[in-house]
């Protein structure tokens, strides 16, 4: 028999990346996260997977990682050994966009350095693996002149081997069967010395791609947008329950890997939006236009200048790949018109899970904000099993 591996989860959110871990058998010794909804989530995810109520307390720890005495708090919860620590500190200030919009740059967000929270805990515990996920943008990300990619490689380096190439660290999740465009940066670590004896680059060789652009050598076409959401109920702005039904009859490989057995459904309900709004998402939808397109005969539904905020409303496309899904989508929905033009109105919570690979019996806690926010801020469970399957084999070859 083989052994059940663990794992401790940083910056841990809502569990998208526990979760591709928990679909490969590996047991959760701890949640480390700052935000008391995400933590409900994650509480109710574990419940799911049968774990007790002691288990869960103990396991989900709701907690400021840059506070004193942290490290030792995380020590007393823990009865075992650590195989491996997953997690990705906040990415807004190393995200393009953030850096866009803020004054500064984000140069004095202290964000930029959480990475040293999570390996002064990494250093401690000493699992013989870690995965570091952030988005595309800390490749490039300068603050106060510091390019921070090789300040966070350099730090890793002395007690772990890690590559530095992005062409090998760039993955994105649409090429792992997510139904979504989602470039990310995967740092995964070896213990220096330790008991495993293959190289980082040799684990990035077994991560498999199952999805591609074409669907040749050997992959899949990239799944769309129509394939993750066109069985759940249509609605019109406001409309919808927090638990309802799939249409069943709608059937393809994505949704056997995401439905629920009993057709179940939740967080599936649509935000309330003015007339000018669904009017604006209407014309967008059915034309699949911009907001330039839209000013030329609409100006009267404009209010934002298209030159600067060409991007400021964007209807996905039912036969492609979902757009990358942003924590932005707690504040508005217009990144994520719904392309079916009769129901004229931003995605859903669901909707959003759906594109993130996130299953329909996975449900999120918190008001409908909060929902959002955990669902943009996560790791596709998909893309996280599809590492997972990788990290458990390299510790049963140890």
């Amino acid at each position: 028999m083989s052994r059940e591996f663990t794992f401790v989860d940083l910056f841990a959110g809502c569990g998208g990346l526990s979760e591709g871990f928990y679909k490969e058998g590996f047991r959760a010794l701890l949640h480390l996260e700052i935000n008391p909804a995400a933590c409900e989530t994650l509480k109710t995810r574990m419940r799911y997977y049968k774990y007790s109520d002691e288990d869960i307390e103990r396991s989900v720890m709701c907690d400021d990682i840059t506070r004193d005495g942290v490290i030792e708090d995380i020590e007393r919860r823990l009865s075992e050994h650590v195989d491996i620590i997953i997690g990705g500190p906040p990415c807004q200030a190393f995200s393009t966009v953030g850096r866009a919009q803020s004054p500064d740059s984000m140069n004095t967000d202290p964000r930029n350095y959480l990475f040293k929270n999570y390996l002064g805990i990494l250093n401690k515990l000493q699992p013989e693996l870690f995965i570091f996920e952030n988005v595309k943008g800390i490749l490039t990300a300068r603050p106060q002149g510091v390019r921070i990619f090789e300040k966070i490689i350099s730090e890793m380096r002395k007690t772990y081997d890690v590559v530095d190439d992005p062409d090998i660290l760039l993955l994105d999740a649409a090429d792992y069967g997510v139904p979504q465009l989602r470039e990310r940066v995967i740092i995964i670590g070896i213990k220096k010395g330790g008991k495993i004896k293959t190289t980082p680059e040799e684990i990035y060789k077994l991560i498999s791609k199952t999805h591609s652009v074409d669907g040749k050598n050997g992959t899949k076409k990239y799944v769309t947008v129509r394939e993750a959401i066109s069985d759940l109920p249509k609605l019109k702005a406001g409309a919808g329950t927090e638990i309802s039904h799939r249409d069943n009859s709608v059937k393809n490989d994505y949704l056997d890997k995401i439905v629920s057995k009993d057709g179940v459904i939740h967080n599936h309900v649509a935000r309330r939006h003015n007339d000018k709004d669904r009017e604006r998402y209407r014309i967008l939808s059915e034309n699949k236009w911009q907001l330039k397109d839209l000013q030329e005969v609409r100006p009267d539904l404009v209010h934002h200048n298209p030159e600067h905020f060409g991007n400021r409303y964007t209807v996905q496309e039912f036969d492609k790949p979902g757009k990358t899904v942003v924590a932005h989508l707690y504040k508005d929905g217009n990144l994520f018109i719904h392309p079916d033009s009769e129901q004229s109105r931003t995605f859903t919570v669901r909707e959003a899970a759906r594109i993130q690979s996130f299953p329909d019996d996975f449900i999120f806690k918190g008001s409908r904000t909060e929902q959002y926010k955990q669902v943009g801020n996560a790791v596709p469970p998909l893309m996280a099993q599809a590492l997972a399957k990788v990290i458990k084999k390299t510790l049963e070859d140890m």
